[in-house]
């Protein structure tokens, strides 16, 4: 028969087994409390240094995301008609406006201003042309870009043959549009490379056809350029192998002057 003795025994046996089974169980609690705790705690290390403390992220579209834009993602949200500074966008580019010197036909300087202007949309297809001929080891030169009104009239007054230089008493050039380019190919070093003519030739040989050119090289290079030109949305002038109008028309920028 069983004493009191003998279930007070039990009973504390119970009670010391049910107490340490609570307290196991709290520690392991904490420790994995502690173990979640430490895959989520972060530092400045972990994170860009805009995550912290009222900083803005790139994620909401901060300044450093402008930093790797291509050009036709800059600050300046651009309309294709408006008007932009040619390097700005195709960094790589040759410029050397003849028209701003008096080495051109005339002898004189037309228009006072050194950077080539486009309408934007024109400049995004110069600047395929661009990178379509770096893979060829070559690179575009523009001699002529935007033209002022005035500036046509001042060439048509030195020179009034329509096959060369537009009326501007009947009509307006292409280039006061804004969508016309007159241009030449270079190579990586920016030397000139072998064409039918130079700039402004008033010869046969400056229209395109090239049978009557004896220089296979100059062929060769004229084809280039006007096959990428062409491909990239460019209208090739017949009379002259270095001048090319974007296919999308702009109106004329009568009042319009570059910097």
């Amino acid at each position: 028969m069983l004493t009191a003795g003998f279930y007070l025994v039990v009973s504390g046996m119970i009670i010391g087994l049910t107490l340490w089974l609570c307290l196991s169980g709290r520690q392991r609690a904490l420790q994995s409390a502690t173990v979640s705790a430490s895959h989520v705690t972060v530092t400045r290390s972990d994170v860009s240094p805009g995550f912290f403390a009222g900083e803005e992220t790139t994620a909401k579209g901060s300044s450093s995301d402008l930093t790797s834009s291509t050009p036709d993602e800059k600050a300046v949200k651009h309309q294709d008609d408006d008007f932009v500074r040619v390097r700005d966008y195709i960094p790589d580019i040759e410029v050397e406006l003849m028209y701003a010197t008096d080495r051109n036909f005339t002898g004189q300087v037309i228009y006072e201003f050194s950077d080539a202007w486009l309408r934007y949309g024109t400049v995004k297809k110069l600047a395929k042309a661009q990178e379509k001929l770096k893979e060829q080891g070559m690179r575009i030169k523009i001699w002529d870009a935007f033209r002022p009104v005035s500036a046509q009239f001042k060439l048509w007054k030195v020179y009034p043959h329509a096959r060369y230089v537009s009326n501007p008493n009947k009509g307006f050039s292409s280039h006061s549009r804004g969508n016309t380019v007159d241009v030449t190919l270079v190579d990586d070093e920016g030397n000139e490379v072998t064409m039918p003519t130079g700039f402004d030739s008033f010869s046969r040989l400056a229209d395109r056809n090239y049978s009557d050119v004896k220089d296979k090289t100059a062929v060769a290079n004229v084809r280039l350029l006007e096959k990428t030109m062409s491909r990239c949305g460019f209208k090739p002038y017949s009379g002259e192998w270095w001048h090319f109008s974007d296919r999308t028309v702009y109106e004329v920028a009568k009042d319009y002057v570059p910097e």
